[in-house]
């Protein structure tokens, strides 16, 4: 989404620290999700055909890079905030923990000098033998400067007239003008890469990826590995070669598939999209129809502007569309907020996305409405300049279910109430990993929406896991938004602007009031850079907007670099059940909208029992307890309850 990003400070939740892995890591393969122990973070998130292992726990020769949170660092982009740093020659094993015939890479390696990117090859051999090449690149990833952002490492301040954390001043008005280091805030560092390895391999196996020459390190941050189906065959469809399509990629095969689409609406057919690559530079626009792939490993759509559309909303957008079973591979390489070059767009109504990879596009999948009954499941969504899906505009009654979606430039998931509420809508059981910029999970706006079950991990910058924010001209919430049964880990950012740390989930009242009925329950808060829970006004604002009848039960916070609760508003919350450890500070950072009035502080608490390990008697009703910024203690690893 458009938005106005925050000035940027280099502070250090925790210190890089360089070690070598552990050899003893070889031979027992050691499964993850979101770098955590499974068993943590049981029952949420998206079911996935993958095994994921982060690159810290294999054999490897190179240097564990991490622990590191502060924004513009290597490691801090990495899943779970480590990975590993390989010179040319050097290597990161990995022991299957399944049978897989398939392999997803996540990894980064330089940029050009003057950006734009480079490539070069990653050995990858199994068991010694079998030897493959992945191509990596950076042509995608290594974004500096200032929103929206540049390709050009050398490139002066993008907007010398915003306020800047590096000098703690306006440049353009500061004389004598402060000197602004380069490269300016690089980010977006990591990609990832698929490969078939041609055949199946079993459990116990050794996949070995290698370093070349062509880069002058390589950091390899993890490695997923997938048993893959056969392609899918669909009888009596339209098959797509036969109106023109081009599955070696060579010619344009966009007005094929206009015709393919043309024809099975006619017969009343279903679009079949052989193996293959397909080349499409527009967008190809879809109403009333199906079009099945063979597989999000086997059938690709690929091109500079490709992009599956409904109608404009305007138009009385589209309705009956059903996309499954293919990959779509953009060639977006900056961020340029006014281009519609995302994987789905337009308006979707009584639809189904299931089963698409989307690659290197803007936005994954960006619907602007109205439009409703839509469901989006089974997805992954990896690499976007931008959000990884936002319902902008009277989205109603549509679902987000069981997606995957891993380093988006922008939030990974969204409602956007722009002009119209969206409604009645469900974020229930994704995962979102590593968003560069702001949160997870965004709701701004919106009526009687649900999240539920997702599992969200390591949030970088200017946003955290869960926001619910009255900001960028939303309509105001209304009826019931109920929050339940997340689990985020290693959320709650520096916020560079404010240079304060944020909650894991922090509710934003910059334009009005948050005042609906808001339900935070059964949710966990693992391994909190700063607060679990956070609310607050910005300054200007503070004596303008609250946050009132919040309600949390039955959650669990397991260790906190500061408080569970940072009250940085005026309003009120109720708490049952809320269960804490290993708190950095003191359970309530109370300094409600910073008036300090006699009579205590302007956000009050309700404790309504069960709470444990944070909300002390002498806390309630309102007791001031402001720390601005208090120091940071951080916690040990999140372990079983």
């Amino acid at each position: 989404m458009s938005r106005r990003t925050f000035g940027a400070a280099l502070v250090a939740v925790t210190a890089l620290v360089s070690v070598a892995a552990p050899a003893a890591a070889a031979d027992r393969p050691i499964v993850t999700r979101a770098a955590l122990d499974p068993a943590l973070v049981a029952g949420r998130g998206a079911d996935v055909g993958f095994l994921e292992q982060e690159a810290e726990n294999a054999r490897t020769d190179g240097v564990v890079i991490g622990p590191d949170r502060t924004a513009y660092t290597l490691p801090s982009e990495a899943s779970g905030r480590r990975a590993v740093k390989l010179a040319p020659g050097q290597y990161v094993e990995f022991t299957l923990p399944a049978a897989a015939n398939a392999i997803t890479v996540r990894y980064s390696i330089p940029d050009a000098p003057r950006g734009g990117g480079i490539t070069a090859p990653l050995d990858v051999t199994v068991n010694g033998a079998h030897r493959q090449r992945m191509t990596l690149t950076s042509q995608y990833s290594w974004l500096y400067n200032q929103y929206p952002f540049t390709n050009d490492p050398d490139a002066d301040l993008l907007h010398p007239d915003w306020w800047i954390t590096e000098c703690s001043c306006v440049p353009a008005a500061t004389t004598p003008a402060p000197v602004i280091e380069k490269p300016f805030r690089p980010s977006h560092f990591y990609d990832e890469q698929r490969l078939l390895l041609g055949r199946s391999y079993r459990a116990g196996d050794k996949v070995r990826l290698t370093a070349s020459a062509g880069a002058a390190w390589t950091v390899v941050d993890l490695l997923d590995s997938e048993q893959v189906a056969p392609p899918r065959m669909v009888p009596f469809a339209a098959d797509a070669v036969l109106f023109g399509a081009d599955p070696t990629g060579r010619r344009d095969s966009a007005d094929a598939l206009d015709r393919a689409i043309a024809f099975a609406r006619r017969a009343h057919l279903k679009v079949y999209l052989p193996p293959g690559t397909y080349q499409v530079n527009r967008h190809v626009i879809v109403d009333d129809v199906t079009i099945e792939g063979a597989g999000s490993w086997y059938t690709t759509v690929k091109g500079h502007g490709v992009g599956l559309y409904g109608k404009d909303a305007a138009d009385g957008g589209s309705h009956d569309v059903h996309l499954s079973g293919f990959a779509i591979e953009g060639d977006v390489r900056e961020r340029v907020d006014t281009d519609q070059v995302n994987a789905i767009g337009g308006a979707l109504s009584d639809s189904t996305v299931d089963s698409l990879y989307l690659h290197h596009t803007k936005v994954g999948l960006w619907f602007d409405g109205p439009m409703r009954n839509t469901r989006i499941t089974n997805n992954v969504i990896a690499d976007q300049i931008a959000d990884g899906l936002n319902f902008h505009t009277g989205v109603t009654d549509s679902v987000v279910a069981n997606n995957f979606i891993r380093n988006t430039g922008d939030d990974g998931l969204a409602m956007w109430s722009e002009k119209s509420q969206d409604t009645r809508n469900t974020f229930s059981r994704n995962t979102i990993q590593t968003p560069v910029l702001a949160n997870g999970i965004a709701l701004y706006g919106g009526a009687d929406n649900t999240v539920s079950g997702n599992l969200i991990a390591d949030p970088i910058r200017e946003g955290s896991a869960i926001q619910v924010g009255s900001r960028f001209g939303a309509e105001p919430f209304a009826g019931t938004l109920r929050i339940a049964d997340n689990t985020t880990v290693r959320a709650g950012t520096f916020e560079l602007n404010w240079k304060i740390g944020l909650g894991a989930i922090w509710f934003y009242a910059l334009e009005r009031d948050i005042a609906a009925d808001i339900e935070v329950t059964g949710d966990h808060f693992l391994d909190n850079t700063y607060n679990a829970i956070m609310l607050v006004s910005d300054f200007p604002v503070k004596d303008k907007y609250s946050i009132s009848g919040l309600k949390f039960a039955d959650l669990r916070v397991d260790g906190t670099g500061t408080s569970v609760l940072s009250a940085r508003s005026a309003g009120s919350a109720s708490f049952r059940n809320v269960d804490a450890r290993n708190v950095g500070a003191v359970g309530v950072n109370n300094c409600g909208s910073f008036t300090f009035p006699p009579t205590g502080s302007e956000f009050s608490l309700t404790d309504l029992g069960g709470n444990d390990g944070w909300l002390a008697p002498w806390l309630l009703p309102n007791t001031i307890t402001c720390d601005d910024r208090p120091p940071v203690v951080p916690p040990p690893a999140p372990s079983g309850w």
